[in-house]
This record gives structure tokens, C-alpha cells and sequence, in this order.
């Protein structure tokens, strides 16, 4: 399930972006790049998500990591300087405009590696190698 939302939300960003770039990008650069940016991590964490293994574990720490450090930053700033963010971002107002996933989707992400982690195996899709490094 977490791999699908990923997905979506992958989907989602880069259509996004990929629209807002291509017809307004003078209108919001920032904005639209780090809508980019947000569409590029959602893809790396769905596939180290849906690979499995001790570095797709941590890659999808890695990405999982920067999506939250980067809805809280984007967050924080486009509530204190609205001016910066004339138009919104995946991550503008900690994703009020995707109904606040993009703020938990991170966390929850982040606890289901720890949880799988420590059962040392690794995530179930892409065949479940363990993260252990057994077989």
C-alpha cells in the first residue's frame, strides 16, 4: 500500500511540475521546480521501496528523509514568506493541497523501514530480501 501511494504521488508531482513548467514557468520557478524536486524524490522512494534489499533500504531511508526535511522546510517557508511561493508547491503549507499526505506519508514511511528494520527482514514487495544481508 505504501509503495502504490508513492506511486501516486509520483504521478501526481511530476504531472504537476511537468504542466507548470512547460506553460508558467516565469510565473513561479521556485515553486515549480521544487514541485520537481518533490515528484523526483516520491519516484526514487517508490522503487527503493518496491526493490527491497540492504540499499534500497537505504535509499528509501535517504529519500524518505529528504521528503520530510523538504515538506517541513517548504512548509515553514511558504507559511512565513507567501510572497517567495506565489503559487503552491507539493510541499507548500506541509501539502495542505494534497490533503496534508505529503506531511505524513514521510513519517510513515520512515517508521515502517525502522519496523521492517528490526525484524530484519526487508520490505516484502520486490521478492522481500532481507535487509540483514541474509538470504
Amino acid at each position: 500500500m505504501l509503495v502504490a501511494v508513492y506511486a501516486v504521488f509520483a504521478l501526481a508531482a511530476g504531472a504537476r511540475a511537468g504542466v507548470q513548467i512547460a506553460t508558467r514557468f516565469s510565473e513561479a520557478p521556485v515553486a515549480y521546480l521544487l514541485s520537481a524536486l518533490a515528484a523526483a524524490v516520491y519516484v526514487v522512494a517508490t522503487v527503493a521501496l518496491a526493490r527491497g534489499g540492504r540499499t534500497s533500504f537505504r535509499v528509501a531511508v535517504a529519500a524518505c528523509a529528504t521528503e520530510l526535511v523538504g515538506v517541513l522546510a517548504v512548509g515553514t517557508l511558504s507559511i512565513a514568506d507567501r510572497a517567495a511561493f506565489p503559487d503552491e508547491t507539493v510541499w507548500s503549507v506541509y501539502g495542505r493541497g494534497y490533503g496534508f499526505v505529503p506531511l505524513v506519508l514521510p513519517v510513515v514511511g520512515l517508521l515502517w523501514l525502522r519496523r521492517t528494520a528490526r525484524r530484519g527482514g526487508g520490505t516484502p514487495a520486490g521478492g522481500g530480501r532481507p535487509v540483514s544481508g541474509g538470504v
